[in-house]
């Protein structure tokens, strides 16, 4: 009996246990942290930040709940600033979260009692706490240590400003040089830019505006007086704004066009013309580095998930790290100063860590902050083991600590083996050590190709300082064997047009396709009329073709093919052939009614023999793609585009001459075979649907019969 009263307790103390760990467990998934790969594919990651704990205004003995919160910063000793709009005061906070006092009325220059009124933004530094007061159109310095006023600037005055219809300004920063840094809510000229007394010295960072081809065009015809009326144009209007230690600037922006940043994050762009966050040098220049697999614009995968992401806050982390937070999902994406996604994390819901409304982020050391409007609470997000590898890598990789940083990716991956951006981190370390070689691995596991190629570069380099001379050699004795053989295929194809044989030899068949590329009019015209050519040939082109896509699909270079796709024979038989034969049969269906003078046999040996610039140029561009980098993949790119640019004119001339058409007709006829191909295929996918339907049918009634019997 008291055993089994024994093992009774066991097990309700280890159901109790596991209850508790599924609890514990679940108390920690109100989120799923994660990065993109290169494909756009979301990668799940251990949490770089967990939540603590999400404090209201009686856990921070506030005296009264905050309304309407906008801006949130922090300090070196770790105290926080809130900007409580709608309550018309800064709150602050010590590092521990107790509150210690507002900022709200204040005796200004003239004696007289003055007020904030609705102020969106706050920025301190080591000596001033400085205010955007909003509902003043003004700026407040106030003493750090007494709180007493100090200053307020006003509007700036300058001619720029005067087309403004009010000076509202919501965010503001300050370098280590005393410049002010101002957001204007009214103001579309860029950033406003002052001196330290005020002095209005400029805009930076003007963000394009988009533009239409058929607005330019439109324009282009109207008159100066138009212009003036119609130039609607302008430019959009910064949210937040914050500087880094070294003076960099980084301003977010929500209203720039969704289409326009859909289109730089899918094309990846790096000049960052449409980024919804820019980081600017104080003269006003874009130098983000956008070197990750996508531009630091939140969401990729924004096409399944409600269009792109809504930034109206950004901060900067420790070791150049830079965080952004989005609205529309109510999510954190945090970056490295390369522009690398080293995590992006937050959801909604009712759980610790869940976020309703987030309007403003800050770092207070190991921990992050998130400003929630919606929920009028502080949530402390502590920077888990995980988080503190990342960010141990990175500051040895600015230390240029290599091996050690190789040593802390390692551990990374150890934690975390999706994370592509270890993997390029490790062979960003190699590569400075110069282990070029070993660096294409950790480069080829991320399908970095940029990095990859650089790596690449440097070991080609090597290659070539010991093979220059007979790859030198090889190419020319290539160059000379290819101009001997035009040359004789030049001879037998002269000798065999004058001996009068009607019959020739297979070889002469095959060798006339190269007088046929280089002389379509004469070569196509000799080939019907002189029988030049045959069907035997003809297969042997098709088959060549066949071969040549097989082999790019099997055997184009990393930089090309970086994710290893291969291909089959079969697959490549089919994507040749079906085509092929609907242009053949397309063509012969339309030129039959429109007094075509080619057999069907005639168009066939035709397109077959039009194929050949395929065959010469696919394989060698194949072979030359695992010898480029990327800045060189043009190169390969060029090949292929003159085969079919010349396979092209090829058909388009031969059709020509096979039906004896004017030039005219011809490109009518081409037209047509394009649509009258496009009309078989419907007929195909409709009869098979049709069939299908049928077989289903009888099925049925095959079956129901069963049934019934």
């Amino acid at each position: 009996m008291k055993k089994f009263t024994s093992v009774i307790l066991l097990v309700l103390s280890l159901t109790m246990i596991i209850s508790a760990m599924t609890v514990g467990v679940s108390a920690s998934s109100a989120y799923q942290t994660y990065t993109y790969s290169i494909s756009g594919t979301a990668l799940y990651s251990p949490d770089a930040y967990s939540a603590d704990e999400a404090l209201i205004y009686a856990d921070m003995n506030l005296p009264m709940d905050f309304n309407n919160p906008k801006d949130m910063i922090t300090d070196k000793e770790g105290n926080i600033y809130i900007a409580d709009t709608d309550n018309n005061q800064i709150a602050i906070l010590n590092r521990y979260f107790e509150f210690q006092t507002y900022i709200t009325t204040f005796y200004n220059g003239a004696g007289n009692n003055d007020k904030l009124v609705a102020p969106q933004g706050v920025f301190v530094t080591d000596e001033s706490i400085w205010v955007c007061d909003t509902g003043n159109n003004r700026l407040v310095e106030f003493d750090k240590k007494t709180l007493g006023f100090k200053q307020i600037i006003d509007p700036p005055e300058s001619q720029l400003l005067s087309d403004n219809a009010a000076y509202k300004p919501i965010a503001m920063a300050i370098d280590q040089y005393g410049r002010i840094y101002v957001v204007s809510s009214s103001t579309n000229q860029g950033i406003i830019v002052m001196n330290s007394e005020g002095a209005f010295v400029g805009f930076i960072g003007a963000q394009a505006v988009t533009i239409s081809a058929w607005e330019i065009l439109w324009r282009s015809f109207q008159t100066d007086a138009q212009r003036k009326l119609t130039a609607t144009k302008t430019s959009v209007i910064y949210n937040n704004i914050a500087i880094s230690a070294d003076g960099f600037i980084y301003v977010t922006t929500s209203g720039i066009a969704e289409s326009s940043v859909a289109g730089a994050i899918t094309g990846k762009d790096r000049t960052g013309k449409y980024a919804p966050v820019k980081m600017l040098n104080p003269s006003g220049d874009e130098i983000m580095r956008r070197n990750g697999f996508w531009p630091p614009a939140g969401e990729i995968d924004f096409k399944t998930s409600g269009g792109v992401s809504t930034i109206v806050d950004v901060a900067t982390g420790p070791e150049k790290t830079w965080s952004i937070v989005d609205t529309k999902r109510e999510k954190i994406y945090t970056y490295d100063f390369n522009g690398n996604l080293l995590f992006a994390f937050g959801d909604t819901g009712t759980m610790l860590g869940s976020i309703s409304n987030v309007c403003a982020i800050a770092y207070q050391g190991d921990k992050m902050l998130i400003l929630d409007s919606g929920s009028k609470s502080l949530i402390v997000y502590t920077r888990t083991e995980y988080g503190d590898a990342l960010i141990q890598a990175i500051a040895a990789e600015n230390s240029l600590d290599y091996d050690f940083a190789i040593e802390c990716w390692e551990k990374v991956l150890q934690r975390n083996s999706n994370f592509d951006a270890a993997y390029v981190g490790i062979g960003n370390a190699l590569y400075r050590s110069a282990d070029y070689e070993e660096a294409l691995e950790y480069y080829e596991k991320a399908y970095d190709t940029t990095n990859w190629s650089e790596s690449y570069k440097m070991v080609r380099k090597d290659w070539m300082s010991v093979w220059l001379l007979p790859v030198v050699g090889l190419i020319i004795v290539l160059v000379v064997l290819i101009t001997k053989f035009l040359g004789w295929a030049a001879k037998v194809n002269k000798r065999v047009a004058t001996d009068g044989r009607e019959r020739k030899k297979f070889w002469e068949e095959v060798i006339y396709g190269f007088y046929v590329i280089f002389h379509p009019f004469d070569g196509f015209y000799d080939l019907k009329h002189e029988k030049r050519g045959s069907v035997r040939a003809s297969l042997v082109f098709i088959g060549l073709t066949i071969l040549s896509f097989f082999y790019q699909g099997i055997g184009q270079g990393y930089v090309v093919n970086p994710t290893g796709a291969t291909s089959t024979l079969w697959s490549q038989a089919i994507s040749v052939l079906v085509p092929f034969f609907l242009f053949i049969l397309a063509n012969w269906c339309l030129t039959t009614l429109f007094e075509g003078e080619g057999s069907f046999k005639d168009i066939f040996i035709a397109s077959s023999y039009s194929l050949l610039p395929l065959c010469l140029f696919i394989a060698p561009a194949t072979l030359g793609s695992n010898w480029v980098s990327t800045s060189e993949v043009q190169l390969i790119d060029l090949l292929v585009s003159i085969a079919f640019i010349w396979t092209i004119m090829l058909l388009f001339f031969g059709t020509m001459v096979t039906h004896d058409y004017p030039i005219f007709k011809n490109l009518i006829t081409i037209v047509g075979t394009v649509v009258a191909m496009a009309f078989i295929v419907f007929l195909v996918l409709l009869f098979g649907m049709l069939l299908s339907k049928l077989v289903s049918l009888v099925t049925n009634i095959v079956v129901e019969i069963q049934y019934r019997t």
